[in-house]
C-alpha cells in the first residue's frame, strides 16, 4: 500500500459542540459534516490539555505535556493561592517532532498557520518543517483577522484580506505544487481563537438568524464568582448558556468554508483516495470569559478548565479505503495518539529514541482489533485566564477523577450517566476514588509533573 497524504486540521479554541454534525444547532458546517459522512466520527476524543500550547506540543511529539516541559500557553503565568510553577517556553530541539519523522521517511513536510511553541530557533522549521508559512511564537493574528496581520513569517495579502482565507490559499498552492513525495500538511488555523471577528456579510447573515429563533431575546450570558487568579481577581467569570453570538457563528462558517476548498483541492489534485485528513481543536470552546462567544453545553465549562468543556474535542477522520464512512467511535483517544497512528499509517517504524505517551489508533480506525483499555491523563497546575483553577485528572473507562490542587479536593464522575459531570461521586464510592487518585499520583511521578506550592503573599 503506498503511503497516504497526511493532512491533519487544527483548529484554535473550538469547543466540543461546534460543529453541526456534534450536535450544533445554531453554527453551519456543511462541509465538516461531509467530512463526518465519509469519515469517522470520535465521541470522545480530548486535547492532553485545556490551554493551547500543551497540547500542540502533545500532537508533535506524541507525549503528554507534562513530560514534554510545556504545562502551560507559551506566555501565560499568574498566581492566585497557589503560585505559578515554571515551564518550557519553546519546544525542545531534542524533541523527535512528528515533521522530522516523517520527513526522514520520505515525506514532504509543511506547516501553514499558527505555531505558539517558541520563537527562533524554535521554529517549525527548526523542528522538520521544509516549510513554515505563518507559524511564528504568536498565540493569536495581534493585528487582527484582517490583513495586514504584521505576522513575521506570512507576507501580507492585500489590505482587509481574511486569515482563514489566506492560509486556506496557500494549502491549496502547496497541493498544487507538490512535487510527487507523500506530503504531511500541517495546517493549524488561527480561528477561532480571539479576537473574534469575520466578514460582515457572515456575521449579518447569523445576526438575522439568532433573531429569527429569539435566541437575541434570551439571556445569552450568565454573570458567576470572582475569577481566583491574582490578574482577574476583581472581574467576574462569566457563562455563555446558549450558542448565538452572530460573530463566532459566522467564524465558525468561514472555517468550514475554507476546510471545504481544501477538500476541493484534494479531489481537483486526485489524491483524495490516497489522503488521510484529520480534523481537531487544541482545546474546549471559550465559554466562560473573554467575552465567552460559545457555549459547550452539555459539557461542563470550557477553555482553561478541567472538565470536559475544556478538553473533550471534536475528531474527525477520513481516509478512503481504510475508514469506514460514517462510522462512529465511542471509544476514549487523546491528542498525544495522533503521532504514533501517523508513523504506523505512513508505513514508518516508531521513534525508538523517545518515550511515547500515545498509541496508535489503527485498530480503532480500520475496526479490525482490540484496542487497550488505558487511563488517560492531563495536569494543568496553572491559572489561566478563563476561571479554572490548577489541577489534574484521569479518566479511565466511565469514570473521570479529577484533584484540584487548591485544596487537595477530588470530584469523581460517570461521563456515560454524566457527561455534564455534575454529580460528584467521590464520597459514594470512595475506594474508586483512592484507586484512581493512586494512578494519577504515580502517574505525575513518572513524568516529574509540576505540583504548585501555596502562595504566601495571597490575601483572599
Amino acid at each position: 500500500m503506498t503511503p497516504p497524504n497526511i493532512v491533519l486540521m487544527l483548529i484554535d479554541d473550538l469547543g466540543w459542540r461546534d460543529i453541526s454534525c456534534c450536535g450544533s444547532s445554531f453554527y453551519e458546517t456543511p462541509n465538516l459534516d461531509r467530512l463526518a459522512v465519509e469519515g469517522m466520527r470520535f465521541t470522545d476524543a480530548y486535547a492532553a490539555c485545556p490551554v493551547c500550547s500543551p497540547t500542540r506540543a502533545s500532537i508533535l511529539t506524541g507525549r503528554y505535556p507534562a513530560r514534554v516541559g510545556i504545562t502551560n500557553w507559551i506566555g501565560g503565568h499568574t498566581t492566585g493561592r497557589l503560585l505559578d510553577v515554571p515551564y518550557l517556553d519553546h519546544l525542545p530541539a531534542e524533541e523527535c517532532c512528528l515533521a522530522r519523522a516523517l520527513r526522514a521517511g520520505g515525506y514532504a513536510t509543511w506547516h501553514v498557520g499558527k505555531w505558539h511553541l517558541g520563537g527562533r530557533p524554535f521554529h517549525p522549521e527548526d523542528h522538520g518543517f521544509e516549510v513554515n508559512l505563518g507559524g511564528c511564537s504568536w498565540g493569536s493574528p495581534r493585528g487582527g483577522y484582517f490583513s495586514p496581520w504584521g505576522i513575521e513569517t506570512l507576507a501580507e495579502a492585500e489590505p482587509g484580506t481574511y486569515l482563514t482565507d489566506q492560509l486556506t490559499d496557500l494549502a491549496v498552492d502547496l497541493v498544487q505544487r507538490r512535487d510527487g513525495r507523500p506530503f504531511f500538511l500541517n495546517l493549524w488555523h488561527y480561528a477561532v481563537h480571539t479576537p473574534i471577528q469575520a466578514p460582515a456579510a457572515l456575521v449579518e447573515k447569523y445576526r438575522a438568524k439568532a433573531h429569527r429563533l429569539g435566541l437575541d431575546r434570551l439571556q445569552a450570558l450568565e454573570p458567576g464568582e470572582p475569577f481566583p487568579c491574582a490578574h482577574k481577581r476583581h472581574q467576574r467569570v462569566t457563562r455563555r448558556r446558549l450558542q448565538s453570538d452572530p460573530t463566532y457563528a459566522a467564524m465558525v462558517e468561514a472555517l468550514d468554508s475554507n476546510v471545504g476548498r481544501l477538500l476541493r483541492a484534494l479531489d481537483d489534485a486526485g489524491v483524495t483516495d490516497n489522503t488521510l485528513v484529520i480534523f481537531t481543536s487544541d482545546n474546549g470552546g471559550l465559554a466562560t470569559a473573554e467575552g465567552s462567544p460559545t457555549c459547550n453545553a452539555p459539557l461542563a465549562e470550557g477553555k482553561g478548565w478541567m472538565y470536559d468543556g475544556g478538553v473533550r474535542e471534536p475528531l474527525l477522520i477520513r481516509w478512503p479505503g481504510v475508514i469506514r464512512a460514517g462510522s462512529v467511535c465511542t471509544e476514549p483517544v487523546t491528542s498525544p495518539d495522533f503521532y504514533p497512528t501517523l508513523l504506523e499509517a505512513a508505513q514508518l517504524p516508531p521513534q525508538r529514541q523517545q518515550h511515547l505517551d500515545g498509541i496508535s489508533l489503527m485498530p480503532l480506525l480500520r475496526e479490525d482489533g482490540p484496542f487497550p483499555q488505558r487511563a488517560i491523563f492531563w495536569h494543568y497546575p496553572h491559572y489561566g485566564n478563563q476561571g479554572g483553577t490548577p489541577g489534574c485528572a484521569v479518566r479511565l473507562g466511565d469514570y473521570k477523577l479529577i484533584e484540584f490542587f487548591e485544596d487537595g479536593h477530588l470530584e469523581l464522575y460517570d461521563l456515560r450517566r454524566d457527561v455534564s459531570e455534575t454529580h460528584n461521586l467521590a464520597a459514594e464510592q470512595p475506594a474508586r476514588a483512592a484507586a484512581m487518585q493512586r494512578l494519577l499520583t504515580d502517574w505525575r511521578a513518572q513524568v516529574h509533573a509540576k505540583v504548585p506550592e501555596p502562595n504566601p503573599a495571597w490575601v483572599g
